[in-house]
């Protein structure tokens, strides 16, 4: 068996782009090549450089009026990397005109767009996008969308914190969005439940049975701070997930916590998490930045701390011979890319024996991880494509119906570095895998409509960065990575 190792490139959006297809069968590579609005308006001469050029960009209707009897469409088009939105021109001969007119084809709705730059006729603006090709992608109710209309408080916006990143009330710089989000949280993104909870029933009371009742015997968390059960979070990705559908490219980096009863050398109970979350990018891009990041920050450390990282290779005793001459490798070599059952078969195939028997069905673990990167493809692997019955709500259910488009980035001697997927956007399936995990809707309400209004293919990934500093250092324990760790029994300093 022969695993595919693409070269990962970084996509320059002012080139000249291809047309994607939109209703790929696996969902995939969709969006890769568009441009942004900052592509094109924030260049330093307004657009005019690319004036005839032809490419795709999608985001977010703002407004959309029509002209010439009906068969004009004038669309304000923004995707979040710039307050101000692009102006689509589309005439009524183009494929797809008519979906424009639709009901949920409205303020909210998210489209796809192929064509090309002009110069606008208009004033206060240098060009303008003409439309060959237009596609909804996810449609908007206009009697249900909270932000239909104009002129919102800023205490109505409040009280739509998920929606409120498509608004003019939040500005952005280049690239990357950095997003701070909660550590409490009152959902469990893994929906795994090893989660801290966060109360204040206890804290004037000396025996259990003081604690405050329903009429039934429940605890009353009405009584609570939150007025609900509340926790420490496990990830910030479903509230990235809100800012990235408005904003489009965004990541949070903060800590984390896992109320997971689990003592080995990869595992804390308090770590920090590296967590992207990027609008109309589907499994394969999300492959190709997760690739990337790992390279830049092994560069990174290697360019900048160079007495550093002699020093700990001088120590290192680790697997694999020199830790410089292993970083080197990593650096040089693309990272192997294969599907779940593609890992399950190589590792079948090569007769070695393992503590868990291996069979389609398991979560591998680090024994078998490690032996797909260490000894049969001597290179970090990316697995794709796992079992949908051990993974989470939120990941992309595959065509085949059993497989999700999940992703995981393992290393030589260390196992998985990443995990991520592209996420699950149509709300009936989402639903279904709701109902599937035995998880309530109501906590996952705001969730749920950014499914409901305008939803859009996206991706992201979570980074522990301590286990980046253990592959990145040598150093032998993730306990040893952190300053102070907390695990089980342990929560000293």
């Amino acid at each position: 068996m022969e695993a595919s190792t693409p070269t990962p490139e970084v996509t320059t959006a002012v080139a000249a782009a291809t047309l994607p297809v939109v209703a790929a069968p696996s969902g995939r590579h969709m969006f890769s090549s568009r441009w942004t609005v900052r592509d094109i308006l924030g260049r330093e001469d307004g657009g005019v450089g690319l004036v005839d050029q032809e490419g795709v960009v999608a985001g977010w209707i703002r407004t959309v009026r029509f002209g010439n009897k009906g068969k004009l469409a004038f669309i304000n088009l923004n995707d979040g990397s710039l307050i101000t939105g692009l102006q689509v021109v589309c005439d009524s001969n183009k494929e797809g005109f008519d979906q424009l007119k639709a009901t949920d084809c409205s303020a909210g709705a998210s489209i796809w767009i192929f064509g090309k730059v002009v110069k606008s006729p208009a004033k206060g603006q240098t060009v303008e996008f003409l439309a060959s090709k237009v596609a909804l992608v996810g449609g908007c109710d206009p009697l249900t969308y909270p932000l239909a209309g104009k002129g919102h408080s800023v205490e109505f916006l409040r009280e739509q914190a998920h929606l409120r990143a498509r608004t003019n009330t939040f500005f952005q710089s280049k690239g990357f969005l950095n997003v701070h989000t909660p550590l409490i949280t009152c959902s469990d993104c893994e929906g795994a439940g090893e989660m801290f909870q966060v109360t204040t029933l206890l804290n004037n009371v000396k025996k259990p049975e003081e604690v405050a009742r329903t009429p039934t015997g429940e605890i009353n968390y009405a009584e609570d701070f939150f007025g609900k059960p509340s926790y420490l979070t496990v990830s910030g990705q479903l509230n990235g997930e809100y800012y990235a559908c408005g904003l489009g490219n965004i990541y949070t980096f903060g800590p984390t916590f896992r109320a997971e009863n689990s003592n080995t050398r990869r595992h804390l109970a308090e770590f920090w998490m590296i967590e992207p979350e990027m609008a109309f990018y589907d499994l394969v891009d999300n492959m190709d930045l997760a690739e990337a990041y790992v390279k830049h920050c092994i560069q990174h450390v290697l360019t900048t701390y160079p007495d550093d990282m002699k020093f700990l290779d001088s120590v290192y005793k680790g697997e694999g011979g020199s830790l410089l001459a292993r970083l080197e490798h990593v650096l040089a070599t693309p990272f192997t890319r294969i599907t779940y059952t593609e890992a399950i078969e190589a590792l079948l195939k090569s007769g070695a024996k393992f503590e868990e028997k291996v069979e389609w069905g398991i979560d591998m673990s680090s024994e078998h991880e490690r032996y797909l990167t260490e000894k049969i493809y001597n290179t970090p692997v990316i697995v794709t494509d796992y079992p949908k019955d051990f993974k989470a709500f939120y990941m992309r259910l595959n065509d085949d119906g059993k497989t999700v488009a999940a992703m995981d980035v393992l290393m030589p001697t260390l196992g998985e570095l990443i995990g991520g997927s592209q996420r699950e956007e149509r709300l009936d399936v989402l639903r279904q895998r709701f109902a599937e995990h035995k998880l309530p809707e109501e906590p996952y309400k705001a969730y749920l409509d950014t499914r409901r209004f305008g939803s859009v293919p996206h991706s992201g990934f979570g980074l522990g960065f301590e286990r980046l500093v253990l592959f990145v250092s040598g150093v032998e324990n993730i306990r040893d990575a952190i300053p102070f760790p907390r695990y089980p029994k342990h929560a000293q300093f």
